[in-house]
């Protein structure tokens, strides 16, 4: 066994040692994200119409995914995820170079984690799997692009300098964006972005075999790939930036924050003529949730590393220190059946229609004590 001290690069490891010497906020808002992801969003849009609450009903429906063009809070989680596991490289590799690891092995050992990532996948978005009718599989998954992005973003932090890889992300949205406006779809033309006649679809629907999300169209498919693989070059800017030994922490949180705000500005800007919705992975789009990424980081680099305020964090670290863990687990585990069949007897007296609000709060303290059960025991999965 190996062990958990700084950011790991370890594959399909279980560590069974405490984690030190790590920046907690990164856990942290790793945790908060995961959260996000696995119970905290049902939670907050199961309130939707159950009050006359106007404040209410917009807090819920920031949990829904806009079905085309539009932008809430919950089309962030995801990005965030990517710019998180940027973050953890320059840590992990920092290590692997320390222990003179050869480049060919950090290569072998990202593209295992890919492929690794890949099937993972697979099985998440296809279960039960459809061994016997292969054209029923959808290739696309959140933890493939992961592996994919990893994977070209270890490949560039060891062959170019901070400024050539910013350069290569900008390269990407830039081309991404001709690509859309500048070739034509049959039928349709150059520049449409309608659900029906995008680049990105017609790509998908002629090139990437198998089953897509919505029958014509898959915001995992291939072109989506080429943006969202930006996120995690930006997230191991961030990495790099708050590694600097030669850099105190409040110039480390002065650059996450000016990142931040000035891909901002530049999501703005740029929305003028490609919008930001999360469907198409707009160039816009990377750079809002990019620079949402980098104030968010920073925030809580602020408040939880510089500032010392740690405790609030225990109840998110016990979630980030095991993501992959509950990602998978929730999945296959109906948590809320559970919650269901243990406390429906507690919250019945308020009436069926607050059930399924009842039931996503026991489901997310149903994951958090699981967690908490790792947490103690010291057990954490990787990959």
């Amino acid at each position: 066994m190996k062990k958990a001290g700084n950011l790991s690069y370890n594959f399909m490891d279980i560590q069974l040692q405490q984690p030190s010497n790590r920046l907690v906020s990164i856990d942290a808002l790793r945790g908060f994200d995961m959260l996000m992801i696995c119970g905290a969003d049902v939670f907050f849009s199961s309130f939707h119409g159950k009050t006359d609450w106007p404040w209410l009903n917009a807090l819920a429906e920031q949990f829904e995914h806009p079905e085309w063009i539009g932008f809430a809070f919950y089309d962030f989680i995801f990005p965030l995820f990517l710019f998180l596991a940027g973050v953890s490289i320059p840590f992990s590799l920092g290590k692997a170079k320390a222990q003179k690891l050869p480049n060919r092995d950090i290569y072998r050992k990202a593209m295992v984690r890919m492929f690794i990532l890949i099937g993972l996948g697979l099985l998440y978005k296809n279960a039960p799997f459809p061994f016997f009718e292969w054209e029923k599989i959808r290739l696309g998954s959140v933890l493939g692009r992961i592996g994919i992005a990893g994977f070209v973003t270890v490949f560039l932090y060891l062959n170019l300098d901070s400024l050539k890889r910013l350069m290569v992300a900008a390269g990407i949205l830039l081309l991404y964006y001709a690509a859309v406006f500048l070739i034509p779809v049959p039928g349709f033309g150059a520049g449409d972005l309608s659900f029906e006649g995008n680049l990105v679809g017609w790509f998908d629907r002629t090139f990437l075999p198998g089953r897509l999300l919505q029958g014509t169209f898959d915001e995992l498919g291939i072109l989506t790939t080429f943006p969202a693989i930006c996120l995690t070059i930006f997230g191991a800017h961030a990495g790099e930036i708050l590694r600097n030994q030669g850099k105190g922490e409040n110039q480390k949180l002065g650059q996450l924050l000016v990142f931040g705000a000035a891909c901002f500005v530049l999501a703005l800007i740029w929305n003028q003529h490609f919008p930001i919705f999360k469907r198409m992975w707009t160039s816009s789009f990377i750079l809002l949730t990019g620079g949402m990424a980098f104030l968010t980081l920073g925030i809580f680099y602020w408040i939880i590393d510089i500032l010392k305020f740690k405790k609030w964090t225990f109840f998110f670290v016990v979630i980030g220190m095991n993501s992959l863990t509950i990602y998978l687990i929730y999945r296959f585990v109906n948590f809320r059946y559970t919650a269901r069949l243990l406390f429906e007897g507690l919250y019945r007296p308020f009436g069926e229609e607050w059930f399924s609000v009842f039931e996503s709060l026991g489901a997310i303290l149903l994951v958090w004590l699981f967690l908490h059960f790792l947490y103690r025991k010291k057990i954490f999965f990787k990959v």
